[in-house]
């Protein structure tokens, strides 16, 4: 078990090294070799497709339920407010300044730690899987979801974002509709045609008033709302079709599957979903390890915002140091002390679960 704060002092040095290289999506591999280096010069064995590197813990045990623990070390570009270099990873006043350093570094840095910690453990209940992948911010096909057949069973996860170490315990799913109302082209001064438009009203007004029977009890309501609207090419002419887009924010009381069904049951437009990748995620109250965090003193509630938690079919807990109002602003920042907190509670948390 390595000395908690050599563990602290890995995970600040290992933070700058990252934050000093680019890492934009799709353009992870120096992080992911730096990370690659970092576990293998700590006795880890890791295992890599594309850029995303994962490990298991020293004594894997096939007959032991398997924890995931889960971040990305891709980032966002840099936006034109910053007054400081995005990759200058210096320390001023207790904070860590760099790109990627609250979304989602702190959270990976501290969560390998974590790892680390566990490593060696010959007696834990669970398995541990470390994941440190790419493309999450931009929902993309070769991060977590590529390796995800890789990784075996998981009885649950653990996914580090930036929630001030409190307990995600939800997160609403997304997908977006390209809806198409059919008309008949005919000429605007006589009663001819079909105005595709009147028809995409009709269903328009469904998406406006429609209420889901179930409710979240985290979120309350499905929400949906159109958000785009197309159609015409001329003013004499009533237009054939009319294409809207709908923004559909899914609860943990529906998969996204049941939700497009019902949609299609109700209106008359063709419903094209962009994807139905991205699932609504959840974790029970009860859960140990939800448990664990509420008896340290951490509080549960829902995040409207989407992360890596949406590829997975297993219970997972979004958790991490660091403040998601931070993310994606400039001059982006974490505190050292919130890597050094996130670590000790990761290790409290899942010390409660794992060891006898």
């Amino acid at each position: 078990m390595a000395d908690i704060n050599h563990l602290h002092q890995q995970a600040i040095s290992l933070l700058q090294e990252l934050i000093r290289i680019s890492s934009f999506s799709k353009e992870e591999e120096e992080t992911g070799d730096v990370l690659e280096r970092f576990l293998n010069k700590q006795g880890v064995t890791t295992h890599r497709k594309m850029n995303n590197i994962w490990a298991w813990n020293k004594h894997f045990d096939a007959a032991k339920p398997t924890i995931l623990l889960n971040s990305h070390h891709d980032t966002v570009r840099p936006n034109s407010g910053y007054t400081r270099d995005p990759f200058d990873a210096a320390i001023e006043d207790g904070k860590l300044f760099g790109l990627g350093s609250n979304d989602a570094g702190g959270c990976l840095v501290s969560l390998v730690m974590v790892f680390l910690h566990f490593y060696e453990h010959e007696d834990l209940a669970y398995n541990f899987c470390l994941a440190t992948t790419a493309e999450e911010e931009i929902s993309g096909v070769n991060g977590l979801e590529l390796i995800i057949p890789e990784l075996g069973e998981l009885a649950f996860g653990i996914v580090g974002e930036p929630t001030q170490m409190h307990l995600a315990i939800a997160e609403k799913g997304l997908m977006v509709l390209d809806c198409t109302a059919h008309g008949k082209a005919g000429h605007a001064a006589r009663e001819e045609g079909e105005n595709a438009i009147y028809k995409a009203l009709t269903d328009i007004e469904w998406f406006r008033n429609f209420k889901f029977p179930k409710e979240s009890e985290v979120f309350g309501p499905v929400k949906m709302s159109v958000t785009i609207i197309n159609a015409g090419s001329q003013h004499n002419v009533v237009p054939a079709n009319c294409v809207f887009t709908v923004d559909v924010r899914v609860t943990d009381a529906y998969r996204n599957e049941d939700v497009l069904e019902i949609i299609r049951q109700h209106v008359t437009s063709d419903v094209k979903p962009r994807s139905i990748r991205l699932k609504p995620s959840s974790i029970p109250k009860e859960h140990p390890i939800v448990q664990a965090g509420i008896k340290l003193g951490r509080t549960t509630y829902g995040s409207p915002t989407t992360s890596d938690q949406s590829l997975l079919d297993i219970p997972s807990l979004k958790i991490g140091p660091g403040d998601s109002a931070r993310s994606h602003t400039a001059d982006e920042f974490v505190y050292v002390d919130e890597i050094r907190e996130g670590i000790d509670i990761y290790i409290k948390m899942l010390t409660q679960v794992v060891v006898g």
